[in-house]
């Protein structure tokens, strides 16, 4: 399987689906500079079930999200290859919305996986998969790695 084969248009969403190792967890994030709290926060969330579905925010989802006129740094295409290049990853599905609730609907996970920066009792998300019988939980974030940071740091260096 190429890089490129893990990137899925929603449209192709039900035969790729259909060949994933059952329990399926899913994510989605902005996932803009590539950092190691992003890796593991990824390979935690592949431990907890047979494969791993990422529902990529789009360029334009991104923006939708108040991270600034500037974020993504990265395009969308570059992003979704840096995921795809993960093991962890089964699957990347870009998504245009401020939330990733249609493609929820079509991916129907076992388990939706946030960070622990989120309640994931009060997101919507949660409610949608509980609907089908699935469950939602949190993983601990590793203190100290985010992308708003990372983009801190560079801006401030001075050579």
């Amino acid at each position: 399987m190429t890089l490129s084969d893990k990137i899925v248009p929603v449209e192709a969403l039900p035969r790729a689906l259909a060949t994933l190792a059952r329990p399926i967890v899913f994510t989605n994030g902005v996932f803009d500079l590539l950092h190691r709290g992003h890796v593991e926060y990824l390979a935690d969330a592949r431990a907890l079930g047979g494969s791993l579905v990422i529902g990529l925010n789009s360029d334009a989802s991104a923006r939708l999200l108040g991270k600034g006129e500037d974020r993504p740094i990265n395009q969308e295409r570059d992003r979704a290859i840096m995921l795809a290049a993960l093991e962890a990853v089964s699957i990347v599905c870009l998504f245009d919305e401020r939330t990733p609730m249609a493609l929820l609907e079509h991916v129907r996970p076992d388990l939706y996986v946030k960070g622990g920066d989120y309640d994931v009792e009060a997101l919507p998300e949660s409610t949608l998969v509980k609907s089908w019988g699935g469950l939602s939980r949190t993983i601990q974030l590793r203190p100290g790695y985010s992308t708003t940071r990372l983009v801190d740091r560079i801006r401030a260096f001075k050579p």
